[in-house]
């Protein structure tokens, strides 16, 4: 398994590289993520497990590695997250199903105009 805990200061390392090298993306980046904060009106710990709902859907495991300190840093239990992940779990299948109908909608606008062609 990955070591979490040295991958996160890692990455902290590297994200500072981009900061020195393109000051702008990270500030922008950083604004994007505190817009949420500004209002509060999920609170941290919620904000944060939707984050690891995102980060597993993403497959990102920059994000993973951070949200999951910040969400136990904000109360959130192992059960909480759990649950949390298991939306992800759920969205991801449904989000398969509606692409999959979305994809036999272009295999039934490809036959037709396959057919036509040969009309």
């Amino acid at each position: 398994m990955l070591n979490w805990i040295d991958y996160r200061k890692n990455l902290f390392g590297r994200i500072g590289e981009i900061a020195r090298l393109s000051p702008d993306t990270v500030k922008g980046y950083q604004t994007l993520s505190n817009a949420g904060q500004k209002a509060d009106l999920l609170g941290a710990k919620t904000r944060e497990l939707i984050s690891l709902a995102v980060a597993v859907s993403l497959r990102c495991d920059g994000c993973i590695t951070v949200h999951t300190a910040e969400a136990l840093k904000q109360g959130a239990t192992r059960e909480e997250i759990a649950e949390a992940l298991g939306v992800a779990v759920a969205m991801n299948a449904g989000a398969t199903m509606v692409y999959s109908a979305r994809t036999m909608d272009a295999v039934a606008a490809y036959t037709a105009e396959a057919t036509e062609a040969v009309k």
